[in-house]
């Protein structure tokens, strides 16, 4: 299927999606719509809270800070991730130890966590970096330690046939086995990172894309709340498209798989 085609597609999608909320919300069945107005709005109505949004400039300062603070929990998840992944691969024995751990923390319910961070870390940034934090790190921390203990053993031994150190086995051998798996990982920490950052903003904070939605809910502005969600997962998508930029980068050489391009 060509790009166009596909994009026409995924836009015929959302068009149907909105025209049959429309329709649900404003058109009478029986003397009143299906689904009430007051609980599920309209397109129109939350179009015009995001038109309005952009227009006052209201919105840029939130979406600056939900972003500052999701690119911090993605980059520092990610990175920790990475690193701890391919030493627990390349260390079984210390894998082995950890590994109950890992699976406990791992297990623990991040929204527990967030007032523990408000409490330690206050009601700043970094609280609800932190808790983007151990979202995203999980996530890239089994996809990388999977990539690299999935690395093809013919390879392995190859490299050491032809004398390549144990940096060099990393770079060439290690590196590239992971890469597809690290990028499948990130494509989801991306929108953890985001959900980290503005479920932390939700339970507390003076601003951010949570704090816009939580405030739209106190005052049960229906409109308001579905015009928050709709800026956040248009903003997630734009930070996703980044993410496939760099791995188109940096995975130019694998080959195109059957049924893309």
């Amino acid at each position: 299927m060509s790009k166009i085609g596909l994009f026409s597609l995924q836009l015929l999608v959302a068009v149907v999606f909105f025209g049959l909320w429309h329709l649900l919300t404003t058109v009478p069945i029986g003397g009143k719509p299906l689904l009430p107005p007051f609980f599920f709005s309209n397109p129109v109505d939350v179009a015009s809270q995001i038109v309005a949004w952009f227009a006052s400039g209201v919105i840029w300062k939130h979406l600056a800070i939900t972003l500052l603070e999701s690119v911090l929990a993605f980059a520092i998840g990610s990175f920790g991730g990475i690193m701890v992944g391919f030493w627990f691969a390349r260390q079984p024995r210390i894998a082995a130890v950890f590994d109950p751990y890992v699976k406990m923390i791992n297990a623990l319910p991040r929204v527990v966590l967030a007032p523990i961070f408000t409490l330690w870390l206050g009601l700043g940034i970094w609280s609800k970096v932190a808790l983007g934090v151990t979202l995203v790190f999980f996530i890239v921390f089994f996809n990388v330690y999977q990539g690299v203990k999935e690395t093809s053993a013919t390879l392995i031994d190859n490299a050491r046939m032809l004398g390549m150190s144990e940096r060099q086995q990393l770079r060439h051998v290690y590196w590239p086995s992971a890469l597809s798996w690290m990028f499948s990982s990130l494509h989801t920490a991306v929108g953890f990172a985001v959900v980290g950052a503005v479920v932390g903003e939700y339970l507390g904070s003076a601003a951010g894309l949570g704090y816009l939605i939580q405030q739209a809910e106190g005052t049960f502005d229906v409109a308001g709340v579905f015009a928050g969600m709709i800026v956040l997962s248009a903003f997630v998508i734009l930070i996703d498209l980044a993410v496939t930029l760099v791995e188109r980068r940096l995975l130019v050489w694998r080959p195109v798989a059957v049924g893309q391009g």
